[in-house]
């Protein structure tokens, strides 16, 4: 039944045939002309990366598994308890219910008997709560509870509200001029008196009526220029165009047309080279008032200094493409499997900003790539040499937090830093001091995920920052390297219809972003998480990757938190780019390697918004994601873990730190499930590969358990597991060593043990990933967090002079709980490693990689191949312990059995002797054959390798300590 208001209600032509189109008027904007009486429910939150503990917006959801992230001021009310007159005033700051298709609206509330429910709609946003109706509505139609309860497909799509009822929308309601509206549904009982009242979320119905394929953005063609905006909920939608960057007034202001819930115009093909701002009149349900918004275009491809307005820019123009750019996938790195990558992971500004002898335009920015002789360059080219395929790029879109102005930067003396004590406060001080407003941040911020972040280019301004970039993927794609971007699709940077970083919610708001089942925006990732699971959020992810892929030619993605993107988003994203041929798209799509962190955790978690791409739930798909047991059984603990906690290459039992671990039995304990754990790990971490554990057992890598009783293995293809020590999150690798060990050691061997659990990395199956600078001892003065530390505490010096240990106390913010752990370990000159160090530490990484690339046993491509010839000796409970034994065998051409992979060795021995002593391993089926230290490792310019041995007559192998050796067998 629907009961319709006064006859000079705007929507009443509409509602009363409902059938026919809205009225011409429909779309004619209604703004409040008095401010809302209402605070606004999410302010624009602080510039920071994922991890960051600080203060969200008020109604935000507490994250079961990171409470101290979030919190919030607003508890959920029990729907089936009538609302007092005050909770009912307030009660459309909720959105309680969900329309989730045209026909169903879900929603937990209780309809006594003889009571009734209703849905009402303003279009102005006029909506209030009495304790007998909801005024203000432009109309008001009676719901009816379906004792069908909610579809399985919408159960599917959103299982958090799977129990909640459903109750059944006339067939004959416009629901597509509908959802224009502030719209709310209320209960009532038997005696009129409203029990409950509540908004609606309208994501589901949304994707129903509105799910679109056709072109969006800016589009190019000879004659014109055309725009096209997904805005369903819109009521009307102008573009302001700019001639130039800073201009005050618009040289046009272009009123476009919808048609099914996509808005479009036609215009000049003058307006290229020009900027554009949409605005867009809409409901929001943040303010809960028709809104006038000001936003980029979702799908920008340029963008304004200062990221205000949108760039026309055809990325096709011959103009924005360098030289040789059309022939760059015939000269691309040639990568037969995914099973030979070796990713290095590099943060663009670090690369350069420390070198001087890089032009200051060039300096922290994509062209210092593009330098042949650079000290940065060089070093790439060595690693490139040695055997790295990979340079993973940190966030490179348009993020917050780094204004892309370099004039208005700020920053501090280097000179007066370099003279102050290595524990001193004062670094930190002052870094912190400007740290938002200098040019230094991850970019864990993201505000449009389709434009380079302009802070990196030369000049900000026009085509700059997309032709820099080009310039550096073909860079380094010439020295043999190819290009991964770290992509940020879980969160965005802003929200509501004020902030400047807010895009995607101006468009259409409470869409893009994942709301609770109160209504607000979930920050389980820390500030306002995406949902992949809506359409056009999908669409647009996929949409964007092709971007990359298409036009600026890159080769991977790294998904941050992937765990909060589906399962099905990924495996759509995977296929869409596998489709690219060089012939049609000129890129080949099927050289793209696609991984992620598949942490699972949040509102995500146990598949709570879908099946989500968690480590457990992407085996299978060829996604590879983040191995943390391996990280963690190496290195101790984990990143939020005490810091003192030793691991297998740390000191764990052999060598304590002081450090209560429970005693020596539980040492003990800790020690052999550490090496079960990396003996998983280095077997690619595959669910099913059988190997005897720490008991004596044979069992699966499924059937070895984490401390928290989770399976350690998850993978089904060696190119599904990213094995790592160390990355950009947390201290660095030499840094969590020269903690975690005791402090009497030797730097020297402290140097050991970084390569010792680099090696683990660089010799396991599946895909080795390392942090820039592992290689060279990178510090960062023990920062836990330096995603917003400055160049300062982020240094790298690609001449070798420095790691940079011991440039002051790390920011207060995230370390200063462990100063007095960290203050006597800066102060101590023994910890900082000198140049010789340095070099030695290269060349050993140099080596590992060389020897990983010497034979293809390193890099087995079948999940058969690893169980067929991948086996580890020392095990069971009478093991040595800190001294893992892995071995490769290889068939014999025209003999039965394996078939031959290598040409020149028929088997490979590799031993790891985390110990602080020397040690002998006899192995009696490895005895009587022709072992010899691998060739590398025989002429390396570390002199202690050279002292292992093999004896063919007891099958004794003797390794140094905290030393990684590698015999070889020739055919």
């Amino acid at each position: 039944m629907m009961v319709l208001t006064s006859p000079s209600s705007p929507l009443l032509s509409s509602l009363s045939s409902l059938t026919g189109p809205p009225p011409s008027n429909f779309n004619v904007y209604f703004s409040s002309s008095l401010p809302s009486p209402r605070r606004r429910l999410n302010p624009k939150p602080n510039h920071h990366h994922r991890n960051r503990h600080l203060s969200l917006p008020l109604l935000s959801r507490t994250s079961p598994t990171r409470s101290t992230h979030c919190s919030s001021s607003f508890s959920s009310m029990p729907l089936e308890v009538s609302a007092s007159p005050s909770q009912l005033q307030d009660s459309l700051l909720y959105s309680r219910a969900f329309w989730v298709t045209q026909s169903i609206i879900a929603w937990n509330a209780d309809v006594v008997r003889d009571g009734s429910c209703y849905l009402y709609a303003s279009q102005t946003a006029a909506l209030s709560v009495t304790d007998s109706e909801v005024e203000g509505h432009d109309f008001k139609i009676k719901l009816e509870e379906d004792s069908g309860g909610i579809p399985q497909n919408v159960i599917a799509k959103f299982p958090h509200i799977r129990d909640y009822k459903a109750f059944r929308v006339p067939s004959t309601v416009d629901a597509k001029s509908l959802v224009k509206c502030q719209l709310a549904v209320a209960t009532f009982g038997s005696d009129g008196k409203c029990s409950y009242a509540t908004g609606l979320q309208l994501p589901g119905v949304l994707d129903e009526l509105f799910a679109y394929d056709g072109p969006l953005g800016a589009h190019y063609s000879e004659e014109a220029v055309s725009l096209y905006l997904w805005a369903p909920t819109a009521q009307a939608v102008c573009a302001c165009v700019y001639k130039n960057a800073n201009s005050r007034d618009p040289v046009e202001v272009v009123q476009l047309k919808e048609a099914n819930g996509v808005w479009s115009v036609e215009g000049s093909k003058d307006w290229e080279g020009c900027y554009y701002v949409y605005e867009v009149n809409v409901y929001h349900p943040s303010t809960l008032h028709v809104e006038k918004c000001y936003a980029n275009d979702p799908y920008a491809r340029g963008l304004s200094p200062d990221s205000q307005r949108t760039l026309f820019v055809n990325l096709d123009s011959d103009t924005l493409k360098p030289e040789g750019w059309e022939k760059l996938a015939d000269e691309k790195p040639i990568i037969l499997s995914f099973s030979d990558i070796s990713i290095y992971e590099l943060h663009v500004r670090d690369f350069s900003a420390n070198d001087h002898n890089v032009h200051p335009d060039f300096r922290g920015g994509y062209l210092a790539f593009t330098l042949e002789d650079s000290a940065g360059v060089l070093h790439l080219k060595k690693l490139s040499n040695a055997g790295i395929t990979h340079v993973h790029l940190l966030p490179t879109f348009q993020f917050a937090g780094v204004d892309d102005v370099k004039e208005n930067w700020k920053c501090v003396d280097n000179t007066v830093l370099e003279k102050l004590p290595p524990d001193s406060t004062e670094q930190q001080a002052q870094i912190t001091l400007i740290q938002d407003d200098d040019g230094y941040n991850w970019g864990y911020n993201p505000v449009l995920w389709g434009v380079p972040k302009g802070s990196y280019a030369s000049n900000p301004s026009g085509s700059c920052r997309t032709i820099e970039f080009r310039k550096m993927v073909q860079a380094l794609n010439h020295i043999g390297l190819r290009v991964v971007l770290d992509v940020v699709y879980n969160h965005l940077h802003g929200n509501g219809p004020f902030d400047e970083n807010s895009v995607l919610d101006k468009i259409v708001p409470g869409y893009y972003l994942r709301r609770n089942t109160d209504g607000f925006i979930e920050h389980s990732t820390c500030v306002n998480n995406t949902a992949s699971e809506h359409y056009m959020v999908e669409r647009l992810i996929i949409d964007d990757m092709l971007n990359w892929v298409g036009n600026y030619k890159v080769d991977g993605f790294r998904f941050d938190l992937m765990g909060h993107i589906m399962k099905n988003t990924m495996v759509k994203a995977k296929d869409a780019v596998n489709r690219l041929t060089k012939e049609r798209d000129g890129i080949d799509g099927s050289s793209v390697y696609i991984y992620g962190e598949g942490w699972d955790f949040g509102e995500v978690a146990n598949n709570g918004r879908g099946i989500n791409a968690s480590q457990f739930n992407v085996g299978g798909t060829g996604i590879g994601s983040f191995n943390d047991r391996i990280r963690d059984a190496m290195l101790g603990g984990s990143p939020f873990g005490h810091p003192l906690q030793q691991g297998f290459v740390t000191g764990l039992m052999l060598q304590p730190n002081g450090h209560d671990h429970g005693g020596k039995d539980v040492e003990e304990l800790m020690l052999s499930a550490a090496k079960d754990h990396i003996q998983v790990g280095m077997a690619a971490n595959l669910r099913d590969y059988v190997l005897t554990n720490s008991d004596g057992k044979e069992v699966k890598g499924m059937e070895v358990l984490t401390y928290g009783g989770a399976p350690v293995a998850y993978a089904l293809h060696p190119a599904e597991t990213i094995n790592y020590v160390s990355a950009h999150d947390n201290e660095t690798l030499f840094d969590v060593v020269s903690m975690k060990t005791p402090m009497e050691i030797s730097v020297d061997e402290r140097c050991r043990l970084n390569h010792l659990a680099s090696s683990v990395i660089a010799l396991s199956q599946g895909i080795p990933f390392f942090h820039s600078g592992d290689e060279m001892l990178r510090s960062k003065s023990l920062d836990r967090d330096s995603y917003n530390s400055g160049d300062w505490f982020n240094r790298l010096d690609f001449t070798y002079n420095s790691n940079n240990w011991g440039v002051g106390l790390p920011p207060k913010q995230k370390n200063e709980k462990h100063w007095p752990l960290i203050r006597p370990r800066l102060a101590d000159p023994s910890f900082k490693p000198q140049k010789n160090h340095i070099l030695a530490a290269i060349n050993n990484f140099l080596d590992v990689l060389q020897i990983r690339y010497s034979s293809p046993l390193f890099r087995l491509t079948t999940a058969n191949a690893i169980q067929e010839r991948v086996r580890f000796h020392n095990t069971g409970p009478s093991w040595i312990p800190g001294v893992i034994v892995m071995s490769f065998e290889d068939g014999h051409r025209g003999v039965p059995g394996l078939t031959e992979l290598d040409p020149i060795y028929s088997f490979i021995v590799v031993i790891f002797n985390a110990s602080p002593s020397e040690v002998s391993f006899p192995s009696p089926v490895l005895r009587a054959r022709t072992f010899q230290l691998h060739p590398i490792q025989a002429m390396s310019a570390d002199e202690v390798v050279k002292n292992s041995s093999y004896e063919t007559s007891t099958g004794c192998f003797t390794v140094p300590p905290r030393t990684t050796s590698v015999f070889v067998e020739y055919r």
